[in-house]
């Protein structure tokens, strides 16, 4: 296995956020003090823990579960070990002892942004949209907290899930003022632009995710339907061809083809 992360526990950081453009969670590097991120067994915990996590990103669940479970051997209390198990279990359907291993490591670990973001995402992903808003926030009062456009952006996409596009633009505009070129929070600004009806800046938030991410089978079909509002058949066209071209079996292109344009 060539996987990064065993090597910087750092590129977990965007996979909680980034789950609506394909991606997944961040059981990643603690923003905590060290006294509480690090493993009272020494770094072994926190090798295990890496290399958990990806086996977790290669889509190895069975190996990763192992890798995990050894950590928790080596040390209990290690609250990434038990942040990266809350993913896992996530993944795993197993939402019970999801719940519980965020607890746990917020439990230890009660003011880690990152742990208080992945727990919000959570609360979001399992239908607690108002509790989850609560651990975002309790994540952006952090001063040092390194990144947080990934909360504001899961704040924003919690909202959109609550059905308050206007709340989830003025969460994704501050995940922008972080990172201009934060491809989730440009694809879900697009979103909240078309339930808003506000399709040419729609366009401009699709633009700018096109340059700094591929396409995918919802950007597309996104695209289809900004361009269809706007009256431009050719891009619409366009959108159109290269999703049925690229992702045939996907539910954006059966949405194509029941939309019947």
């Amino acid at each position: 296995m060539n996987n990064p992360c065993v090597r910087n526990l750092r590129c977990w950081m965007l996979i909680a956020a980034l789950i609506p453009a394909g991606c997944e969670f961040n059981p990643a590097k603690s923003d905590a003090p060290a006294a509480t991120a690090r493993p009272a067994g020494g770094h072994l915990a926190e090798i295990y823990t890496q290399l958990g996590v990806a086996y977790m990103n290669d889509g190895q669940n069975e190996v990763a579960m192992k890798k995990l479970e050894r950590a928790l051997e080596i040390d209990s209390n290690y609250a990434l070990a038990h942040n990266a198990m809350g993913l896992l279990y996530t993944r795993l359907g197993e939402n019970g002892k999801a719940e519980a291993s965020f607890k746990r490591a917020l439990d230890l670990s009660p003011n880690d942004p990152n742990i208080l973001n992945n727990y919000g995402l959570f609360l979001c992903r399992t239908g607690r949209a108002a509790e989850g808003q609560k651990q975002f926030a309790l994540a952006l009062k952090d001063p040092l907290y390194q990144n947080p456009e990934v909360a504001y952006t899961n704040a924003g996409i919690c909202a959109e899930q609550q059905k308050d596009p206007a709340g989830a633009e003025v969460f994704l505009r501050q995940a922008l003022e972080h990172d201009p070129k934060l491809a989730v929070a440009l694809l879900e600004m697009a979103k909240v632009s078309v339930a808003q009806e506000k399709y040419l800046p729609a366009r401009a938030y699709l633009e700018r995710y096109s340059e700094v991410a591929p396409h995918t089978a919802q950007s597309l079909w996104l695209g289809v339907q900004i361009e269809r509002k706007l009256g431009n058949k050719d891009a619409a066209g366009s959108y159109a061809v290269t999703l049925r071209g690229k992702y045939p079996d996907s539910v954006e292109a059966r949405q194509l083809e029941e939309s019947g344009e």
